[in-house]
């Protein structure tokens, strides 16, 4: 299996829906990009041995989090973290985690994510 077929087969596996609506929205500006999301982040870095596909979830929105202003890109690695089988309370945690790290904003701002992902899967915490 080559880079890209294990980058869409990974990506699938984290969340189908929002990988199909990503790359359409990048087919028309910038079709490239949609190329290295699946071969490289997913295809290689993803596809790597050692970690599985929960923790590199938690890794994922863990980073999300700590950049801040990546609202869009978090609500797809929250539902991807619920896909491969992580709860609401982990997700929890995580987040409360980095309190000390990152501060309440950031931190603040990602449980209003997670918040709008729960709700919007019918899920109370």
């Amino acid at each position: 299996m080559d880079r890209l077929e294990k980058g869409k087969n990974l990506l699938n596996q984290v969340d189908a829906a929002a990988a199909d609506t990503v790359m359409t929205s990048l087919k028309d500006i910038a079709p490239d990009i949609s190329q290295y999301i699946l071969e490289f982040a997913f295809g290689d870095i993803y596809a790597r041995p050692g970690l599985t596909l929960q923790q590199r979830e938690l890794v994922t929105i863990t980073a999300l989090l700590v950049k801040g202003d990546t609202s869009n890109q978090l609500t797809v690695h929250l539902n991807g973290c619920l896909n491969v089988g992580l709860t609401p309370k982990e997700i929890i945690e995580t987040c409360i985690h980095c309190i000390p790290y990152i501060g309440f904003p950031r931190v603040l701002n990602a449980i209003t994510v997670a918040q709008q992902v729960f709700t919007s899967r019918h899920i109370t915490v």
